[in-house]
């Protein structure tokens, strides 16, 4: 009997949204890295949904494993085997993509792990380039929905270093590595999809 691969339902019902919205954003891009890839489940549906992009996945080594169980059995040709990358690593195993993409990513980690996260992203993006994150955010210091409150709530009850982020905090660090607001998309379940462009 095969191993279960690993499942995200909350995976399961965004990345068909998300797939929309990317089709506009990721019209020119050739090479996607996906930081923190996790199951899986949005680097097979994403490299079905676009197959001229070559698409990276990629997340701490604990994680690898299952992600590679699921990249082999499901993932189209477009999609590579995964790589591990610890954001706090002053170098990644990876050179340059014209496309960083991260779902609910930021409100799991640290602060210094974000900032770590931004530094490497300022690294490997090329000029032009566009970075994708994908979550909840708090924006003026209010939070979206009552639903997102909760959520923060539990975050920082899980682990006292993660929780919703202010968009403004994020948006600041996309500043300080040349990147520039370009969209802010509302999605379903109270989540958002922010891109930016680097200069």
């Amino acid at each position: 009997m095969s191993e279960q691969l690993p499942f995200s339902q909350a995976a399961e019902n965004n990345k068909a949204p998300i797939a929309e919205i990317l089709t506009d954003v990721f019209s020119d891009v050739k090479h996607v890295l996906e930081i923190g890839s996790c199951t899986g489940q949005h680097a097979v549906h994403m490299g079905r949904a676009f197959p001229d992009i070559i698409w990276q996945p990629s997340d701490i080594a604990p994680m690898i494993d299952g992600l590679g169980a699921r990249i082999e059995k499901d993932a189209p040709d477009n999609v590579r085997p995964p790589i591990s990358i610890d954001v706090m690593d002053g170098e990644w195993p990876f050179e340059k993509a014209d496309a960083v993409y991260a779902a609910n990513v930021v409100h799991i980690i640290s602060k210094p792990h974000i900032e770590a996260l931004f530094a490497g992203i300022g690294r490997t993006l090329t000029s032009g380039g566009i970075l994708v994150l994908y979550g909840p955010f708090k924006y003026g210091g209010n939070y979206t929905s009552e639903s997102n409150a909760r959520f923060d709530l539990w975050l920082k009850n899980r682990d006292s270093k993660s929780g919703i982020r202010h968009f403004e905090y994020v948006d600041g660090l996309a500043r300080s590595h040349q990147l520039r607001l370009q969209d802010d998309f509302q999605m379903p379940a109270n989540n958002q999809l922010i891109v930016w462009r680097k200069d």
